[in-house]
Order: structure tokens, then sequence, then C-alpha cells
């Protein structure tokens, strides 16, 4: 039985911090609404309707220019919602699609002209059964013609399993919410150590998104976001950042997303760090024409 989600936060401050132009807001959704874009029956929870023009008013509001998509496993592999609203939102909005193995060239071609990259991965245990490792081979066989890349999302307990599969791949990925590390473990705990080995390795990139989802003190999450500072610090040119709204699967402390945006004083607190995190980074691996 699915759990029905709590609702996004509906007054977020207006940041402190002020963005530099061209940012970008590297992981969010779009929910529905259910009654044009219905929620997967698979959908380990019942989501609120979290539709485009939510997210482009949260985005006018915090001060993000550009955007980049991600699928969320509560519509499966049905991208219609978050390709409705990268058009909408034009060429500066970018997606991360959820595709079956048995995706057609043609609907990969389809959903690169609507402004998609990528694709994602999950291997999560509260988002169902983790993504089989044949199928995802075979995925990512039939995006490396586009220079596509894959975003891989794990519990981080699996990170010592699944390190070797993820380097055999061999395409640019991009390492989800931390590797959702435990910040009360500390920086010495064997994950965030796993997570430190991989990204040695040039082609494995890291959001340094989630504080939300990983801090064990509560708001504001500033335990967590240390880790996401350690990252920028060791891996400045691979890290990437977003707000992660409509925050799925937050049962308690729903974030205001101004004050998720005011962490970045912590995570990127020199002004080079936070313009290669929200600017430099993103163009280069989403829009690297310009």
């Amino acid at each position: 039985m699915s759990k029905l989600a709590l609702p996004f936060h509906p007054n977020p401050k207006k940041p402190d911090l002020a963005l530099p132009a061209g940012a970008c807001d590297a992981h969010c959704h779009v929910f529905g609404p259910a009654s044009r874009f219905p929620f997967a029956p698979s959908s380990t929870y019942t989501p609120v309707d979290a539709p485009k023009e939510k997210l482009f008013e949260l985005h006018r509001h915090l001060g993000f220019e550009r955007s980049v998509i991600v699928q969320a496993s509560c519509h499966g592999t049905d991208n219609s919602a978050m390709v409705d609203a990268l058009i909408a939102g034009g060429s500066k909005y970018r997606g991360i699609a959820m595709v079956e193995r048995n995706v057609s060239k043609g609907e990969l071609h389809r959903l690169h002209e609507a402004g998609v990259r990528g694709v994602r991965f999950n291997f999560v245990t509260h988002l169902g059964a983790p993504a089989d490792h044949d199928a995802t081979r075979e995925i990512v066989e039939k995006i490396r013609p586009l220079g596509w890349h894959a975003v891989v999302h794990f519990d981080a307990f699996r990170l010592q399993e699944l390190a070797p599969f993820l380097r055999e791949l061999g395409l640019t990925l991009v390492i989800d919410h931390m590797g959702r590390i435990d910040a009360a473990a500390g920086r010495e705990q064997p994950a965030f150590q796993l997570l430190l080995e991989l990204l040695e390795d040039d082609r494995f990139w890291v959001k340094v998104s989630g504080s939300e989802r990983l801090s064990r003190t509560g708001p504001p999450f500033e335990d967590a976001a240390q880790f996401g500072h350690l990252l920028v610090e060791r891996f400045p040119d691979r890290v990437l950042w977003g707000t992660d709204w409509p925050h799925p699967n937050i049962y308690q402390n729903m974030p205001d997303d101004g004050a998720l945006v005011d962490l970045l004083k912590i995570i990127a607190p020199e002004q080079t760090q936070l313009q290669a995190l929200l600017v430099d980074n993103p163009t280069r691996l989403y829009w690297p024409a310009g």
C-alpha cells in the first residue's frame, strides 16, 4: 500500500543568498496533476499534485533561471508530465527520464528533442525493486549514441556491491543526494569513504543535495550540509545541487526551499564554488553547446 505524501511547503522564504546569473536547480520533479497525468499503479507513495506551474513559480521566487527535471518513480516510465514541463519551460529546462529496457530509438529521439539528456536508475529499497543490471546495461547502450548520461539513486549500504557494476558501465554517472549517506555517522563511515573513492574516477559526478534527507539533527540540516561542503571542496568541477522539490517521501520536517538555498552558504561558501556548482557545472553537462 502506497504512503500518502505530505504537501510541499506552502510559503517558502525568499533566500538570503543571492544566486548567480544562470543558476540551475539540477534536481526537482513535477507530479501530475493526477487528473491529466495519472500516477503509476506501481508507485510506493501517493504524491500531492505538484504541477509545472508551481515549479516555475518556485524557481522565479528562489532565483533559478534554469532547471533539470528528474522523472520520479511515482510516474514510473511514463515521462509525459516531465516532458510536458520541459516543453513549457523551453530551452532553459532539461530532463532526466526513466525508460524500459525495450525503449525504442524513436522514443529516445523524441525525448531528446524535448530536452531529455539522461536516464535514471533506482536502487532504493523504499521505491521498489532495484534496477535490473542486465536491463541497465541494455539501456545504457541505447542512450550512449545520444551523448546522454545516467543518474543513479541508491541506498548507501548498496554502494560496496554497486561500485564495480557502475564502473563497468563506462558512462558519465551522476550520483543522487550524496549517496544517501548517514550524516550522523561521520566522514570516516564506510559509505562516505566508498563514495569518495568512486568520485576519484572523473566519469562520476555527485549531487550535493538532499541535506533534509540525510540530516539526523533536523532543520536547518547543517549536519548534512557539511558533507556537501567536503564534496564541493574535493570535486569542485563534478558537483551539482538541486532543491528536490516537492520532496517526495519526506514525512516529517518538510523543508522550506528558501532555507535549503541558504544552506549553500555552508555547502559552497566561496563565490567561485557557488558559480561552479550552480552555473558552470550544469552548463557543461546539460547545455554544452551554450
